[in-house]
């Protein structure tokens, strides 16, 4: 069974994982900046939660063993903590074009390519 670490800052649908055996950490980040975090706003919580069960939902029609976390706002370190529950084969960022921020520009994929030995593996969610 592959293990899969899916690291998504969208909702992704059932197209994001391609095994037919495997189990999948699905992270949802809160994606919140510093002035939410400091004024104790919790949207970005709860919109993390919203795309994780969404996520969740969509990847359960394909019959894999699911588990899912709300994880930090900087993916790198929702990565590492979300490494220590789960010794992934394979980490996926599921990224969407038009989301703020955008991994993309920041280089997401190359840094935790660098950070983590653990191949990575970028999809655009739909």
């Amino acid at each position: 069974m592959t293990r899969v670490l899916l690291v998504a800052n969208d909702a992704v649908g059932d197209a994001a994982i391609t095994e037919t055996d495997a189990e999948v950490l699905v992270v949802a980040p809160a994606l919140s900046g510093r002035l939410d975090y400091w004024s104790g706003d919790d949207r970005a919580r709860r919109d993390a939660e919203r795309r994780l069960a969404d996520s969740l939902n969509a990847l359960d029609r394909n019959g894999l063993a699911l588990d899912g976390l709300v994880g930090d706002a900087d993916p790198l370190l929702a990565i590492e903590d979300s490494l220590r529950l789960i010794d992934a084969d394979v980490i996926v960022i599921a990224t969407d074009p038009g989301r703020r921020p955008n991994w993309l520009e920041r280089e997401l994929v190359a840094r935790a390519e660098r950070r983590f030995a653990k191949p990575v593996v970028h999809v655009v969610a739909a």
